[in-house]
């Protein structure tokens, strides 16, 4: 479950207790229920800006770090104390992008949450705002909401936000089954740092994932009736799920972009091939080898995939064949640029 600023906040910019507390006390008894929850929070900046005497959200990194480090300790404090009333406690998580880029960092968060199961602790998952910067902020915790979803595996994730759900002419839609190009592009903003853009996108990844995603208003919808199946918000299908690694991979930021022609955009999506450097026709971007980077054809994203090479190898073997790829760069530690095994289509 995720809870946006908009939701956390009241009028005056506070924290909305009443709304908090109802929210806590749903995760409680979800969690009696035998279900593992686990909540992903805005609200850090929001809270801090409201005790630090902002008049409005801070523009530069390091006042937003600031913000973010007075306001988070007060959330997790009120979220410590409701939860305290229910005989439970916050386990609070701060991540950034490059824990899920990193495959062992990645594990390693989602050991830690298994070791949590059973226990009387309500997981709070944050991006780390005191530590982020432009190159590895979610920016928006939408983003972060799916990602952690498809960390543990989520059956069923829940945006709560400012709006009822996803309109359309002025019209609710209550159920989606895939999230179209047209779908974002009509998408109007929101408060929130994302908006209703990243909202779809976080579906997308979501279903994609294999899990079900409600999009609901937070003020007034309950996440009890949400899991009873009752007609809330917009609800997003699940598509058959993907393997954990494939999840891993969909979730991370690419670090650049190859371009392929035609023939290899059908030998990646057709055919289950590897992608070879004689397929590649741009490299755009500085990344290492090791790095996820975005497939691209004449149509569109293909792929992301673990590159064998660094940027600066693939620009210069990119349209050669394997073979050739010893004489051009003095070795040759892989015969494909990204390998099928490390490669995951779009």
């Amino acid at each position: 479950m995720k809870l946006g600023t908009s939701t956390l906040l009241d009028a005056a910019g506070m924290l909305d207790l009443p709304v908090v507390a109802r929210h806590l006390r749903e995760l409680v008894a979800v969690h009696r229920s035998g279900v593992r929850p686990v909540l992903v929070t805005s609200g850090a900046i929001g809270v801090g800006r409201a005790k630090l005497g902002y008049d409005r959200r801070p523009t530069t990194i390091p006042e937003l770090q600031a913000t973010a480090a007075v306001g988070q300790a007060l959330l997790m404090h009120a979220y410590d104390t409701l939860l305290a009333q229910e005989g439970f406690t916050v386990a609070q998580l701060l991540l950034t992008h490059e824990d899920f880029r990193d495959r062992r960092r990645y594990l390693n968060v989602r050991n830690l949450l298994a070791a949590l199961e059973g226990k009387p602790v309500i997981p709070v998952v944050n991006e780390n705002d005191t530590v982020a910067v432009d190159e590895i902020r979610f920016g928006d915790n939408d983003t972060l909401a799916a990602l952690v979803a498809g960390l543990v595996g989520a059956e069923v994730t829940v945006l709560f936000t400012d709006v009822e759900g996803f309109f359309v002419g002025g019209q609710i839609v209550r159920e989606i089954v895939e999230v179209t190009p047209e779908m974002e592009a009509a998408a109007g903003p929101g408060t929130g740092t994302g908006g209703m853009v990243t909202k779809l996108r976080a579906a997308r990844t979501v279903t994609r994932d294999g899990g079900h995603l409600v999009l609901a208003n937070g003020k007034t919808q309950s996440l009890a009736a949400i899991l009873a199946g009752d007609e809330i918000g917009t609800h997003f299908v699940a598509r058959p799920g993907l393997p954990s690694r494939a999840r891993w991979m969909h979730g991370l930021t690419e670090a650049g972009r190859l371009t392929v022609d035609g023939g290899g955009a059908r030998a990646l999506r057709d055919d289950g091939r590897s992608l070879l450097a004689v397929g590649v026709t741009a490299c755009d971007g500085e990344f290492d080898a090791g790095d996820v980077v975005l497939v691209v054809g004449p149509s569109g994203p293909v792929a992301k995939g673990l590159s064998n090479y660094p940027a600066d190898s693939i620009r210069r073997v990119m349209g050669r064949r394997s073979s050739e790829i010893a004489a051009i760069l003095g070795t040759k530690e892989f015969d494909e640029v990204i390998h099928r095994d490390n490669l995951v289509l779009l």
